[in-house]
């Protein structure tokens, strides 16, 4: 985690997020690139050919203005030996974020979020949620500035065997970095109950297929995926939740939704997500 891309709002969530990322940084003798995305509305001039219909000097107003709060947060937070450079776009935020994404190599997205609810959340979803769901690299999802070090890591999983190994050792990666512990758990539900003596074997398996260390395995009884999650991540303490990502898309993401974005919008607690697939 030694180059990490920081979008920022100077919202609150937006200064944990930079926050988080700087003591990250400073761990991993990593640098930071801020990027502050101003969407502008578009007007149509025609049925066929829309523009931003704004004046150069207001856009470099906004620009210059951008950039006086960028040195305002770095002159109040900055840590020394922590590299911060920064950036102001014109444009859509999601699609803004992963163009930065695609061109530079990043190895972690810090962002924060206000989440998303109600109708919001079914049918547009928070920008941190579109970003979680494409980004080709892991994304620590933060609302609150976590006042502890990561010492506690909750790990829901399918308990495949096959076809995980990438997240897994990034999972570990990560595991490591923070020096935590990592809690495995199959959130056994009414819709997909398993018995717990077979439920034992395969997380044994599981931690035995990927070497696991300094672990603990768990079964969590509960109603719903997401619920058990959020249920179980507070029984334990946790300091963070890893989870997988599939990247749905269209009806598809309408229809079956994403249990990783499900949590992420609805916990406290940073949220770390990987793109395992794609569809």
């Amino acid at each position: 985690m030694k180059k990490i891309l920081v979008p920022c709002d100077f919202s609150k969530p937006a200064i944990q997020a930079f926050k988080f990322a700087l003591e990250v940084a400073k761990q991993s003798q990593g640098s930071i690139h801020l990027v502050y995305v101003i969407e502008l509305p578009v007007l149509s001039d025609t049925m066929l050919m829309p523009g931003l219909n704004f004046e150069a000097d207001f856009l470099k107003e906004l620009k210059e203005k951008s950039e006086k709060q960028f040195k305002k947060l770095m002159d109040k937070h900055a840590i020394a030996g922590v590299e911060i450079t920064s950036e102001t776009l014109f444009g859509s935020m999601f699609t803004s974020i992963l163009d930065v994404i695609e061109k530079q190599l990043f190895d972690l997205v810090m962002l924060g979020s206000h989440g998303a609810t109600g109708l919001r959340e079914i049918i547009i979803g928070s920008n941190a949620e579109k970003i979680v769901r494409f980004s080709p690299i892991p994304v620590i999802v933060v609302k609150n500035y976590p006042k502890t070090t990561i010492k506690n890591i909750v790990f829901p999983n399918s308990l495949e065997t096959e076809g995980q190994e990438d997240l897994v050792m990034k999972v570990k990666a990560m595991q490591n970095f923070f020096q935590a512990h990592l809690n495995v758990v199959w959130i056994n539900t009414i819709t997909g109950f398993t018995n717990d003596i077979i439920t034992n074997k395969r997380l044994n398996a599981f931690a035995k297929r990927f070497m696991l260390k300094n672990y603990s395995l768990h079964i969590f009884n509960h109603l719903s995926q997401e619920e058990g999650i959020l249920a179980f991540n507070n029984h334990i303490n946790g300091d963070l939740i890893a989870m997988a990502t599939h990247g749905r898309k269209g009806l598809n993401h309408i229809m079956n939704g994403s249990l990783a974005e499900d949590v992420v919008n609805h916990t406290n607690s940073p949220v770390w997500t990987y793109h395992l697939d794609k569809e």
